[in-house]
């Protein structure tokens, strides 16, 4: 392991608490339409801006006991985690990917982190957020291996499609939506980053994880129903990492 990639590798995982707080700011503004890079951070009880030592992530929320400082009310525990979470996605790209494959997955993981968050908040995958998945996706591919560059083309189209072909059978059957667009575009962006091939895992985990949670739920209300809403980007977000990270599974 040369110098230069082992200095770049504990770069990112000191970074990664930060890009973490920087996921939560986006997650908490981007869906009600307020600036993401402009503007300080403020406690959400009494607005007083926050200072450097109010920031600093993990350590400001522990040294606090998960309250504001100013107030004194309590701060929700989504900041620690989510910081916690995308330093987990660093130390594990870093772990199972080689050279600079293990940037360019503890970016994917970053960005399917936070749309998992909002989509679990808001029952929405934003448009910004997922499209550019798709173009990079394609790029890291041609950087591997330009030969397989029209399997990831074929993927990202293919991905698209299937989820537009189940919108309109959803739609025929029940007579409303049940599967909008960002899921389209999340799974076009599973199909330019594992190309067609890793499609079926992605879209196997997601189903398997997904079901297995709406049979929890079922269980814990005492009926199933088809009415309850199930955010479906996040078990897409596990399936594409896992399959970018593992490759397609082997089932014979």
């Amino acid at each position: 392991m040369s110098e230069i990639y082992l200095f770049a590798a504990v770069l990112l995982v000191v970074a990664a608490p930060c890009v973490g707080s920087f996921l939560t700011l986006v997650a908490d503004r981007l869906p009600a339409g307020r600036p993401v890079v402009r503007g300080r951070s403020a406690c959400a009880h009494c607005g007083h801006r926050l200072g450097v030592r109010d920031l600093v992530p993990i350590l400001s929320w522990l040294a606090n006991r998960g309250r504001c400082r100013h107030c004194g009310e309590r701060l929700s525990v989504r900041y620690p985690v989510i910081e916690a979470a995308a330093t987990g996605v660093a130390l594990w790209s870093l772990l199972v990917l080689p050279g600079w494959l293990a940037f360019a997955g503890a970016a994917l993981g970053w960005m399917l982190l936070v749309l998992s968050v909002i989509d679990l908040d808001h029952l929405v995958v934003p448009d910004p957020l997922t499209l550019p998945l798709i173009p990079a996706g394609l790029a890291v591919a041609w950087l591997v291996d330009p030969a397989k560059l029209a399997d990831h083309a074929i993927g990202a189209i293919a991905g698209f499609s299937v989820v537009v072909a189940i919108r309109l059978v959803y739609r025929y059957w029940r007579k409303r939506e049940g599967i909008g667009f960002g899921d389209a575009y999340l799974l076009a962006a599973a199909g330019a980053w594992v190309g067609w091939q890793g499609l079926g895992s992605v879209l196997l985990l997601a189903a398997a994880a997904g079901l297995a949670v709406a049979l929890l739920q079922a269980r814990r209300a005492g009926r199933l129903t088809l009415d309850r809403k199930l955010p479906f980007g996040p078990y897409l977000a596990g399936g594409l990492w896992l399959s970018w990270l593992y490759g397609p599974l082997v089932l014979f």
